[in-house]
């Protein structure tokens, strides 16, 4: 897809939460409108402003009563209700917030993740077009009723789920959307999607003339810093849960049992956060334990992935043809687990199967399987041509109202 001729200099205005899952997939696609000479606001809480700057976008602050990226995963709650609940809350104090900040400065488009309702309330309010920026699996044909009715079955047979319900199609209508609350968070008018089409569930049933999928938007990491290979190091292997569900020393522990001491190979065991080295036992020198790595640098060079399977991660792993391990921990990992493992390019290992020996067996098993390199290259090449960062841009630029 060529870059269309758009010279006309516009205000768009993008909204995030506070989640690296959901502003990091959506900063070169802001870096690149920003190029192309548009003035980009970002509404986000201040513990993102810094980086969401480094993009050439202007924050706009606002407070937020969800959990930080910092807090205990525990914060969330254990059930759909307890995962639900937040967001709504957090968007009936977040709107009159952002109502204000934009009051006399309007944008000509509003882009959004797809938890950031406010967003869509205001599009609506300013007559203004809005884009969903989605970072990971789209609804499809058929997805209400095989996924969210049955999910949903329990939760609003109850009283609690009944009130939230009811809550949701009170702010909407206070505020002028006759939308039922589900098509309203699940089914965006127009939606570009920043994931490859190779991780979409059920792609061949997604409608492609609301959703576009543009794969991979990395960018340029220097700034995250390199990682070399030890040298003599025959494997690597990284093990991450990304950012928030990290709080399982459980877990590493039985990759460092798995995988210390195991010849020709060198592990990058990532443990966020609320876990220490101290909370591992002895680490053999085979492995190398960080809160944070370079994620991407590191799978350049790695020849296996142990992930949470997050669509970050996932399309990572795709993107550098690295096979994986997938031990899915909340949200949508459990679907892109099952999608990896359908790719025939990774095992899916549920957390409470994921002890030492099956953890080895799955990583020795797809490391020696020539097929699975095989599929991974196939996946390499596709990605390649389904346009990224600036497609991304095009097809959010040809949005824009015209004149």
């Amino acid at each position: 897809m060529t870059t269309p001729e758009y010279t006309q200099r516009a205000h768009i205005a993008m909204f995030s939460i506070a989640a690296h899952g959901h502003v990091n997939p959506s900063l070169e696609v802001i870096r690149e409108l920003v190029a192309r000479g548009h003035r980009v606001t970002y509404a986000i809480p201040r513990i993102f402003a810094e980086k969401v700057a480094e993009t050439g976008a202007e924050p706009v602050l606002y407070r937020t009563t969800l959990p930080s990226p910092d807090d205990d995963p525990s914060a969330w709650g254990t059930t759909l209700l307890d995962n639900v609940e937040p967001f709504l809350d957090d968007a009936i104090q977040v709107l009159p917030q952002l109502s204000e900040a934009y009051r006399g400065d309007e944008p000509d488009l509003a882009l959004h993740d797809i938890t950031s309702y406010p967003a869509r309330v205001l599009a609506h309010r300013w007559g203004v077009p809005a884009v969903s920026l989605s970072p990971n699996l789209v609804a499809w044909e058929g997805y209400e009723e095989e996924v969210a009715e049955p999910m949903w079955a329990e939760a609003r047979a109850t009283e609690r789920g009944r009130a939230y319900y009811a809550k949701f199609a009170d702010w909407l209508v206070e505020n002028g959307v006759s939308e039922h609350p589900d098509p309203f968070v699940g089914r965006p008018r127009r939606s570009v999607v920043l994931i490859p089409r190779a991780l979409q569930p059920n792609a061949g049933r997604v409608d492609e003339k609301v959703h576009s999928f543009v794969g991979a938007c990395q960018g340029d990491r220097a700034a995250q810093g390199d990682w070399e290979r030890p040298a003599g190091a025959e494997r690597v292997l990284l093990v991450s849960l990304g950012s928030s569900f990290t709080k399982q020393p459980g877990f590493y522990r039985e990759c460092v049992a798995a995988f210390g001491g195991l010849p020709g190979w060198h592990v990058v065991l990532q443990v966020g956060k609320h876990v220490t080295a101290g909370d591992l036992g002895e680490i053999p020198e085979n492995v190398e334990v960080r809160d944070w790595v370079p994620q991407l640098a590191i799978l350049k060079k790695a020849d296996a992935f142990i992930t949470h399977a997050g669509a970050g991660g996932s399309q990572e792993g795709l993107a550098t043809a690295t096979p994986m391990v997938a031990v899915p921990q909340a949200a949508d990992q459990f679907g892109n687990a099952d999608v990896l493992q359908g790719l025939g390019v990774a095992r899916h290992v549920p957390m409470d199967q994921a002890d030492a020996a099956t953890l080895r067996a799955a990583v020795l098993a797809l490391v020696e399987d020539p097929d699975v390199a095989h599929r991974l290259a196939a996946i390499q090449r596709e990605m390649a041509t389904e346009g990224g960062t600036r497609r991304a841009a095009d097809l959010i630029e040809a949005e824009l109202p015209a004149g």
